[in-house]
């Protein structure tokens, strides 16, 4: 695998990352229980943050694509696991989300699952 491969792997695993944040921002405060079908679908399809993570995650896949036309699928898709620990991290820091001992360690789990597939 090159480096301009595997910089976009990251590139898409990070707008990935990025669309989890902005679409758990975005529906926080959504009243999806109380409110009719078309009320929630108006709600969530104005709400600027949802329309970023939707952009976020379309973005992640143009770049997906341009990695699949690059490498093997197998050799790639391992990397998606990474997400698990941005998103964890960047849930912290933006969502103020716990950190725990299980999911520091089922993050540890998935980063030595990465490791030992991508060679």
């Amino acid at each position: 695998m090159t480096v301009i491969t595997i910089f976009s792997i990251l590139i898409s695993v990070s707008f990935s990352v990025g669309a989890q944040i902005l679409l758990k921002h975005g529906m926080s405060n959504m009243p999806v229980d109380s409110a009719g079908w078309f009320s929630v679908s108006y709600s969530v399809l104005t709400n600027g943050f949802v329309i970023l993570g939707l952009a976020s995650y379309g973005m992640s896949m143009m770049v997906w694509l341009y990695v699949l036309s690059k490498v093997d699928v197998s050799r790639a898709y391992p990397f998606v696991g990474l997400g698990f620990i941005g998103t964890m991290v960047f849930a912290h820091y933006f969502l103020n989300e716990a950190i725990t001992i299980p999911k520091i360690v089922g993050t540890l789990l998935i980063v030595v699952g990465v490791i030992l597939l991508a060679k």
